[in-house]
This record gives structure tokens, sequence and C-alpha cells, in this order.
């Protein structure tokens, strides 16, 4: 490899702006490393669930944030617990099934046995065992159950959503998402019960970022996705507007449906077909509702957790799940409301069909971002180019912009120190 194409020891940041992107952000496993501990570990809310997921006392839900393993848990008095899966005596991760219901926690090793506050109350053999009249063996005199509890994580729940930081200093939840995009949140969870619908999971090998600049990036689907472009659900020409928090880490791409069909738009977009027409028109059996105050899209990140997607009648969370620098777990949880019809419940399923790992549109993004991997990886001294737009960052009433690419990355900066 010649001199100029040699990557730092130390990565550096070598353009002003964020208009450009070096492929190392994506690509350096130390950087990964401190992403986990700078946006997953400290200083952030992370996602864990909703609270449709374990709605009976003793439900429990094991999940992820960042690479390390939780457990969401419902206490006998409804309240709602995060633990880490890691049992103070060994570090075992103790919890293998992914849905359950129970009274406790036992680690299998040695059957060290938590409540669900994840407070240790047994020990095997604490006091020892008695042979030939004697006590033998057991925990030092000053052993105390007190101190080996499961790390408790702090918890903020919304609308039946439920967030978790491993950081107990951290800003309150309401403060961490501001103002504005904290009406987007409460517009889609407006106190409205949510009732569990299904689940999609994939593992893309991708760097985790990519999934978030996805979706902030209303340049692509216009482009890319054929389903959006030839029947109007997302496209360049549909009235919309990009929306950032103050420090520019969360975002909120909001769109209305346009009309589809062949127009100046769709000129030499090769993924407009059209002559494509639906076996089964109900996949565009689109209801407005009230809730929805005009847009018929919302797609929004939360950084660096989850995206919330709101695309016509199919409503999701989807959670970002880091496994090294060059893959991540998605999955995706679809829900719908207590309130719904039996015809709703059924157009929310069907819609879905739109999303996941083989869904009509989304199929598409897990594969250009393992594309796009496999080019940081073949020439890691490179970068992306961000600029459509210009460079700045700003919120826009059009897509035609990747400000919110700028935006995050100019947050990233700030936090990674680089």
């Amino acid at each position: 490899m010649s001199q100029e194409n040699r990557i730092p020891m130390t990565p550096i940041w070598d353009h002003e702006d964020t208009s450009r992107i070096p492929f190392w952000a994506y690509t350096n496993e130390d950087i990964h490393k401190q992403e986990l501990e700078k946006l997953f570990y400290k200083n952030h809310w992370c996602y864990v669930g909703l609270e449709a997921e374990i709605p009976q006392p003793g439900d429990f839900k094991r999940t992820v944030i960042g690479e390390r393993s939780v457990i969401m848990v419902r206490h006998e008095d409804n309240s709602i617990y995060v633990v880490e899966n890691v049992c103070a005596h060994r570090g075992m991760r103790f919890c293998r099934e992914k849905h359950g219901n129970t009274k406790s926690f036992t680690c299998p090793y040695h059957q060290w046995n938590y409540d669900l506050e994840g407070n240790l109350q047994g020990v095997p053999f604490r006091r020892g065992v008695k042979q030939d009249g004697k006590v033998k063996g057991g925990m030092s005199k000053d052993f105390k159950t007190s101190d080996h509890g499961l790390t408790k994580l702090l918890v903020a729940e919304r609308g039946g959503v439920v967030f978790a930081s491993f950081d107990h200093d951290v800003e309150s939840f309401e403060a961490f998402l501001g103002p504005t995009m904290l009406s987007y949140f409460d517009r889609m969870f407006n106190g409205r019960k949510l009732t569990l619908l299904g689940y999609n999971k994939q593992r893309i090998p991708g760097n985790w970022k990519l999934m978030q600049e996805n979706i902030k990036d209303p340049y692509h689907p216009g482009l890319l996705h054929t389903w959006f472009v030839t029947f109007g659900l997302w496209r360049a020409d549909n009235r919309s507007e990009l929306k950032m928090d103050e420090h520019f880490r969360h975002a909120a791409m909001i769109s209305t449906r346009g009309s589809g069909g062949k127009d100046t738009q769709t000129t030499n977009v090769s993924s407009f077909k059209e002559s494509m027409q639906l076996n089964d028109p109900s996949f565009l059996d689109v209801e407005v509702e009230p809730w929805w105050d005009g847009p018929t899209a919302v797609m929004m990140t939360l950084f660096p957790s989850v995206i919330l997607q709101q695309q016509v009648n199919s409503v999701s969370t989807r959670h970002i799940q880091p496994n090294g620098h060059g893959s991540f777990d998605f999955v995706w949880t679809h829900f719908g409301y207590e309130d719904d019809t039996p015809e709703m419940t059924e157009r929310r399923l069907r819609q879905a069909n739109l999303f996941g790992p083989a869904g009509f549109v989304s199929a598409d993004d897990g594969e250009v971002i393992e594309f796009s991997q496999q080019g940081f990886e073949q020439k890691p001294f490179h970068r992306s180019l961000a600029e459509l737009g210009g460079k700045d960052i700003e919120e826009t009433d059009h897509m035609v912009s990747e400000t919110l690419i700028r935006g995050m990355y100019a947050y990233w900066r700030k936090v990674m120190g680089v």
C-alpha cells in the first residue's frame, strides 16, 4: 500500500466539516469499541422494548444495549426493571431464553438466585456444609448479598416504550430527545395501549451507523426502492420536512404520500416500473388515521439505538444491535393499538410486508449496506461524500439533502473526539 493510502495509527478526521466521512469510521475496531463506551454505555438512553412485550408480572424479554446483554422484566408491583444479563458470581450470561415468565432468575452454573429487581437472594452453601459435626467451607463472614446483585440500569418509560441506560447520571429521557423529537415521539406513542403484532430479525454485514444513515437519507428512497417510487409512497417530489434535535443526533424524515405514476420526477429513474401492478391491491389499502395529523410517513432515528417507523398504517420499532464493527442485528417489532379494529390490525400486518428482511422495500436497504461495507473494507483510506443540499447542517422542507447525515456525524465527532 502506498504511503498516502495508509491509515494513521490514530485515525484523523482530515476534512473541515462532515460532508466527507472517512471509511475508517466504519472499519476501525478500536473506534467501534470507543463507540460502545461513549454512545451506548454512557450519556445516552437506549431502546430495550415495548411494555406490551411483558404484559404480566414476571414476564421478561432478553435483549441488548450495544453489545451487552440485558433483561427487561415486569415486577410483581407492575414496575419495569432492566438488569444486565451477567451473573455477579463468575460472570456467566445466565438467561438464555428470549422471552418467558419467572418468579426469579437463577444462574445455572452455581445456582445463584436473584429477584426480579436484580437483588441477590440465594447462594447455595453460603454457610458451608456440615461434615462430621463441623461446618466446612462457605462464604467469608463479611460476605453480603446486598453487595453482589446484578447491574441495574436506569429505566425510562413513555407511551408504552421502554428505554434504559447504564449511566445513572444521564439527563432525563425528555431532555435527551428534546422538544421537537419528543413531539413526534408522542405523536406515535400518544397514550393508547400498544398491542404486539410480531417480529422480524436479520443480521446485516455492515457497520451499525449505516442503518442510522439509511433512515437519515431521504435521497435514496425514490431512487433505490421500486415500490416507493412506483406507487408514490416516498418520492423526492412528495411534500416533506427534515427535522433534528439541537445536537443533530436525532432526526425525523416527514413525508406526505403523492399520487405515484410517471412524471418528470421518474424520468431516467431505473427503479420506476411503469408497468408494475399488484396482484393483490390490498397492499395499497391505506386508511388515514386521525393521529397522523397530516403526514403519511414519519421515520425517526433516535441515536444511537432505534428507528421508529410510521409508513402509512405500518408502525414498528427497529432496534440496532451492533456485533463488531462490520455487522449488526436488526430487530423489527411490529405493533398496533388496543383500540384498532380487526380490519386495521390486518391492514397493519399486510403493510408490514413492505418491511423486514424480505420486505418489498427493506430488502434493498440490507443489500446496499452490505455492499457499502465491502467497499469500505476494500478501501479503508478513502471517504464517502455527503454534500447533497450543501455542506451546512440545517432543517429543510424538501428531501433533496443529506443534511441529517452531516448532522449525525457532527455530533459523532464531538462525542468521539475525532
